[in-house]
């Protein structure tokens, strides 16, 4: 499994600093302000000051998620620490989407950029009224060449554009202001009136097509696991960003609006005619065709850079999903040679390319692209909301100001935005909802299960996570044998890691026929759970302690087990082989609406920690028990005892089958435990026979049952057979219905 947090931290302010301003000034100012000011006229310059205010409200949640829990990934690492799996992979699915459609609208650029410069330099082309046709082959063309190339190099993009970028608009706002302050005020006032040309509406559909340029700051917190001294920097780097792209941005759109237009001629006209190359347009008017050439070739540079940085960030995307099998896990596959996701970045770049082809124009994938980063955007404040809720890691880091007002306000304006655009523009809305319909499609009938064992196992190798998720597991704990406490406590700490989970610790006394009788067995429950309590401390659980009277005990475990809702039930037994013990176990499972996990030790007084070598039977890799992994996983992460996953497989398997078995348990075992677990694939028709034998190997077995069915028993006769004919340890676990 990935660790982004154990990245080594070479960023610093700068750095950080550069990353956001790369991917915010260029591309989206050139592509979209012709866009703003025809549909808003002048007033496009207040659309792109309020969509920097929203920018600066979300832009602090950003900076206190990833300055408390710096590590790279962004929001979709963000869901995957607060949020539950289902959700978290919903966030990962809209983060790649708003990657992959950002990259679209830079290709639609590029294309639009290419065809009005071909226009200029090929007298022949500009009679051409209908070039789309050209515009979209030099997309895709565009897209390939970045595909191609982002398979063979790990970088994603260089820092010389980003300062010619700078040095551009620099140059542009110098010689605005140098050409303003020669204009006479009567012609500032004409250019500037009326200022609100679309009306409110028009205001409104102007940020919401725009708000994209202001995009960029949250690549600073999907890298903040490379950044140093994160808690300062990253928050610094943000603010910094957002001025130095409002900065550009709002001169940048006053100087076009006034002295970039002639005598006559209104931005919203001129905007509807050149909607890509206004700015080019208005250049050419105050630093004449110098100027015209200066935006010309910037934009395209910098609609070239920004499609690559955008398909680069959403392959990485894609490859984090797929480690964590929330997408197929073929989209993690690294090529050996050059070190890069392959099949991440084409399954990426086909994406884009079908979008190309889908959206008529820059206009339609700059509002889509804005309408889905502001449902990430929204659903990112309230990831922080709810982190700084459950955790106390802020209270040492930055934390955004005038909570929870701000991100309330952050939230509104992001979800009234994305609903203006979806109705607004059609073709954003329809896509979008396509898109999110599809991913629910795959993740219900493909990817659930498998992301499941993934997820599990996180949560047992680092418990904070269902500390942020606002989880709270309750095991219950029969309590019988004082020489068991430590060991069955050991468990129950798996199933409710310390400091988050809660345990139950249940006492049943069944009266006897006499006094004694009955006081003896009071003495042995109080010693039992004086034990437990005494080993739960030790373990740092804070367990509750229940003692009942009761006629029989299996019934009354089912009963507390329903009375108080508890996840998970741990049975610790010394004798499973015994029809009687069967049938209970059996008519248990099916009354309670929890996992039952079943402890046979060896013999009484067996210590847990003691097994060093334990044994994993799996009947596949498409065998996923998130129970087991936890347990596993909190197993390894206490004593890293060797474990070993075996699978038994036909005698007659072929040889190609059998390799391609072993390399898929591998993975599997991987995926589940940290480092290279032992796997073994056995040849062998006889299985019972095979793992009865195998078993006496080994210290401990952890084997999942399924659930139980209509002709299927929970604890049949392979548990029985074990629990007979081996001493070895046993946890068995049964899943609820």
């Amino acid at each position: 499994m990935e660790n982004t947090g154990t990245q080594n931290r070479t960023i610093g302010l700068t750095g950080a600093t550069g990353i956001g301003v790369g991917a915010m000034v260029g591309g989206g100012i050139l592509a979209l302000a012709g866009v703003a000011f025809s549909v808003s006229g002048p007033s496009a310059i207040l659309a792109f000051l309020l969509n920097g205010v929203i920018a600066l409200i979300i832009a602090l949640s950003f900076a206190e998620m990833a300055a408390a829990h710096p590590q790279s990934g962004g929001t979709y690492t963000f869901a995957k620490k607060a949020l539950s799996l289902n959700v978290a992979f919903g966030v990962g699915w809209v983060v790649w989407f708003a990657s992959i459609v950002a990259a679209v609208l830079y290709a639609l650029g590029f294309g639009a950029f290419a065809v009005f410069s071909l226009q200029q330099v090929i007298p022949a082309l500009s009679g051409s009224s209908n070039l789309a046709w050209l515009s979209t082959i030099l997309a895709l063309g565009a897209l390939g060449f970045y595909v191609v190339q982002l398979t063979r190099t790990s970088g994603g993009g260089g820092s010389f554009i980003n300062i010619g970028k700078i040095v551009v608009f620099a140059v542009l706002i110098a010689g605005g202001l140098a050409a303003f302050f020669t204009t006479p005020v009567s012609h500032v006032r004409e250019s500037l009136g009326p200022f609100f040309t679309g009306g409110f509406s028009g205001l409104i559909a102007a940020m919401g097509y725009t708000f994209i340029a202001l995009q960029g700051f949250d690549l600073i917190a999907a890298a903040s696991g490379e950044i140093k001294s994160p808690e300062k920097t990253i928050p610094k780097a943000m603010m910094a960003t957002l001025a130095i792209g409002l900065t550009i941005y709002i001169p940048l759109l006053f100087v076009v609006s006034t002295v970039g237009m002639n005598p006559g001629e209104s931005i919203a006209e001129v905007s509807a005619l050149y909607p890509e190359t206004v700015v080019a347009v208005a250049a050419q008017n105050f630093l004449g065709s110098f100027g015209f050439w200066l935006v010309m070739v910037a934009g395209i540079f910098s609609m070239l850079s920004a499609l690559q940085a955008n398909i680069f960030a959403a392959s990485r995307i894609a490859l984090a999903m797929s480690r964590d099998r929330t997408l197929s896990h073929q989209l993690s596959v690294i090529d050996e040679k050059h070190g890069t996701p392959v099949i991440a970045i084409y399954v990426t770049g086909a994406i884009v390319g079908v979008l190309v082809l889908a959206l008529p124009d820059v206009a339609a994938a700059g509002a889509a692209s804005s309408l889905i980063f502001l449902i990430t955007f929204a659903l990112a404040q309230g990831i922080n909301m709810l982190m700084r809720k459950r955790s106390f890691k802020q209270s040492f880091t930055f934390r955004v100001p005038m909570y929870p007002a701000l991100p309330i306000i952050g939230i509104s304006a992001c979800v009234g935005l994305a609903l203006f655009q979806a109705v607004a523009v059609p073709a954003a809305g329809i896509i979008s909802i396509i898109w999110l319909v599809l991913g629910s499609f795959l993740f219900v009938f493909f990817f659930v299960q498998r992301a499941k064992v993934i997820d599990a196992s996180e949560e047992a190798l680092n418990p904070d996570i269902i500390r942020l998720r606002g989880l709270s597991p309750l095991v219950l704990v029969p309590i019988a044998n004082p020489a068991n406490a430590d060991s069955m406590v050991f468990v129950a700490n798996s199933l409710a890691p310390p400091q988050v989970g809660r345990v139950l610790l249940l006492s049943i006394v069944t009266p006897g026929e006499k006094r004694d009788e009955t006081e003896h067995k009071l003495e042995n429950s109080q010693d039992a759970l004086r034990k437990a309590l005494s080993a739960s401390f030790d373990s740092g659980l804070r367990p509750d302690a229940l003692a009942t009277i009761a006629d029989e005990r299996w019934g009354e475990i089912a009963r507390v087990a329903k009375v108080h809702r508890c996840r998970s039930l741990l049975l610790g037994l010394s004798y499973l082989s015994d029809t009687q013990t069967a049938d209970n176990l059996e008519k248990l499972v099916s009354e309670v609406q929890c996992d039952v996990v079943v402890f046979r030790t060896p013999y009484s007084g067996w210590n847990i920690k003691d097994a060093g070598k334990i044994l994993v039977p799996v009947r596949g890799t498409g065998e996923h028990d998130a129970l087991r992994a936890r347990v596993l996983g909190s197993l390894w992460r206490t004593t890293q005892p060797d474990i070993t996953f075996v699978q038994m497989v036909p005698e007659n398997t072929p040889s190609k089958k059998l390799a391609s078995i072993e390399n898929s348990l591998k993975q599997f075992a991987g995926r589940i435990i940290p480092g290279n677990p032992q796997t073994l694939v056995i040849p062998e028709n006889n299985v019972e026979k095979k793992l009865t034998k195998l078993t006496h190997e080994y210290d401990l077995l952890v084997m999942g049952l399924g659930k139980p069915g209509p002709n299927r028993r929970a604890f049949g006769e392979l548990p029985q057979k074990l629990a007979r004919e081996t001493g070895t340890a046993l946890i068995l676990i049964s899943h609820s219905k």
